[in-house]
């Protein structure tokens, strides 16, 4: 074993801070070379998305150790930028994640940084609309989003509810560097002057600026959809059957055993609305009771899910269906009530369908491409609103099924998708349409292309060396990959390659590339930045997606 990794374990072990179970638990993996340097090898590194890794003691692990050196970096940092800086705090239902949402408050409270907190676990997006409206100076919210069990996270919120910006993450990790794991300051949690939970009131603003989303409410349509809801174990079920109960949907059914928040997500070890074992609880109770439609959160509830009853069947949408579908309904919606801003605006990440790229040219929309997060997207309502233009946002989603239309919460947006999704599997319904049948008329009319996504596991630090190699490798074979390739795209270098000539990418750089290939089909290849994943990006035509999974295949595995 390496002599700094054994370092950093002994620092551990005889750390006054750890307790007597912590140190059981380190004292277990004596001897266990591999698992110690998995544990030690590395800190966990802060970046634009927090932190995010799986529970257990050590610097490359989640846990109240890191949390706390975390929050020292983030105080430090906010203190250099004011005088008395503030932080909003919200939580999901993943284990210790209220235990680490109240280290985070501790710590900041220490270092006389004002604290709120909600009082009860909260969505992500209830996070970003308190970071607005208490004007604090940053936020946080504990989560892993829709990863398994063992997994839990820390985002961390500017002062405009994006998600931090690179130049600021970047800011935050050093401060993190300068200071040892254990050299924190700690406050405690009851009767601290400085720690004041979020109000009742302010919860309420949430939903009421939730329900101003609104397209086709109560007055406009009659409510007779019949809905199946699922939170997945997570925070989305006050939130979301509140929201859908006073938009007039009183035919709810909810998935009794996944109601209650539960961070061992005992019937979905992966609570991801993108994955059939997730939904499958509630789709058999959507066929059983009649049902028109399942709609799942995850365990944050910033994604939105969709299965539709289609004669009996249940189909589970897509993200990118999803997308397609909400940015037409949006559209129509608001051209038949001469609410449609001028020059109205959509964004969308790359790696999701360009079919919205060709209605939003048929729509007279800017569709605006950005790179993968949200905080892309929330900084393009930014840029609109200091040009006092941001009604001129009208949607925004990533194919990882998320979505949103509030510009008073900066981040993805389960509960306004719900309630949205609902209000259009509405209006269709009175129609005697499903939102598949809808989908397919989208379908004949701009053309059969459909998009896959393919996620390639490379777990470990074995996996991350594989990941990176493998991107080497679609680097040095560019135009040599596919069989015919228009153009190829570095976004680490920010040029698109032509047979001819070159082009600038007017886009941050990211380890991405991009193969734009004949017919407007495109592959993307990206490393997630969340999960030890590798991520292919597919659209094509419907009859040419599974010759290219194949080859991907072939490349990648």
């Amino acid at each position: 074993m390496e002599k700094k990794i054994e370092q950093k374990y002994l620092e551990w072990l005889n750390s006054e801070a750890l307790s007597k179970e912590e140190k059981n638990e380190l004292k277990d993996l004596d001897g266990n070379e591999k698992e110690l340097t998995e544990r030690f090898i590395a800190d966990l590194e802060f970046g634009t998305a927090g932190l995010r890794g799986v529970m257990a003691m050590g610097t490359n692990r989640m846990n109240r150790h890191v949390i706390r050196h975390a929050t020292q970096g983030l105080a430090n940092f906010l203190l250099l930028k004011e005088k008395k800086p503030s932080v909003a705090i919200a939580y999901d239902s993943r284990l210790n994640s209220e235990l680490f949402a109240h280290e985070a408050a501790r710590v900041l409270a220490a270092n006389g940084v004002k604290v709120y907190i909600y009082p009860t676990l909260m969505p992500v997006p209830a996070l970003s609309y308190a970071v607005r409206q208490l004007k604090t100076s940053a936020g946080i919210v504990v989560t892993a989003s829709h990863n398994p069990k063992q997994y839990n996270g820390y985002k961390v919120y500017g002062s405009d509810g994006c998600q931090m910006t690179t130049n600021n993450a970047n800011a935050v990790y050093a401060e993190i560097n300068k200071i040892g794991m254990f050299d924190v300051k700690l406050s405690d949690l009851e009767n601290n002057q400085q720690i004041s939970y979020i109000s009742n009131e302010l919860i309420e603003k949430y939903y009421a600026s939730v329900l101003s989303q609104s397209i086709e409410g109560p007055k406009e349509a009659k409510r007779i959809l019949n809905i199946t809801y699922t939170p997945l174990h997570g925070a989305g079920f006050i939130p979301v059957t509140t929201v859908l109960k006073r938009d007039g949907f009183d035919h709810v059914d909810i998935v009794e055993e996944q109601k209650n928040p539960d961070g061992n997500f005992t019937t979905c070890p992966y609570p991801n609305p993108e994955i059939k074992e997730a939904m499958d609880l509630g789709m058999k109770l959507m066929l059983k009771n009649g049902n028109d439609i399942l709609v799942a959160t995850d365990p944050d509830s910033d994604r939105a899910g969709v299965a539709v009853n289609q004669n009996g069947e249940a189909i589970i949408l897509t993200g990118n269906e999803i997308g397609i579908l909400l940015f037409d309904f949006i559209y129509h919606a608001r051209v038949k009530q001469n609410k449609l801003p001028k020059n109205p605006v959509m964004v969308k990440s790359i790696v999701s369908t360009n079919l919205v790229n060709l209605m939003g040219e048929k729509f007279g929309v800017k569709v605006i491409d950005v790179l993968t997060g949200f905080k892309w997207i929330g900084e393009q309502i930014l840029l609109l609103e200091e040009k006092h233009e941001e009604d001129r946002y009208i949607f925004g989603f990533e194919e990882s099924y998320g979505f949103l239309t509030n510009v008073e919460v900066r981040d993805k947006d389960a509960v306004n998708a719900v309630l949205l999704i609902c209000e259009m599997a509405n209006y269709y319904k009175h129609q005697g349409l499903t939102l598949l049948d809808r989908l397919n008329q989208l379908y004949e009319e701009f053309g059969p292309y459909k998009t896959q996504t393919i996620s390639y596991e490379f777990p470990g630090l074995e996996g991350q060396v594989k990941m990176k190699e493998i991107m080497e490798t679609l680097r040095a074979k560019s135009f040599g990959l596919f069989e015919k390739v228009v153009s190829f795209a570095d976004y680490t270098t920010s040029i698109e390659k032509f047979q001819d000539h070159e082009e600038v990418i007017k886009l941050p750089k990211s380890n991405i590339v991009k193969f734009t290939l004949p017919e407007h089909e495109t592959i993307i290849f990206r490393p997630s930045g969340t999960e030890p994943k590798l991520k292919a990006y597919i659209f094509a035509q419907e009859g040419h997606i599974q010759a290219l999974h194949d080859k991907l295949d072939k490349i990648l595995k």
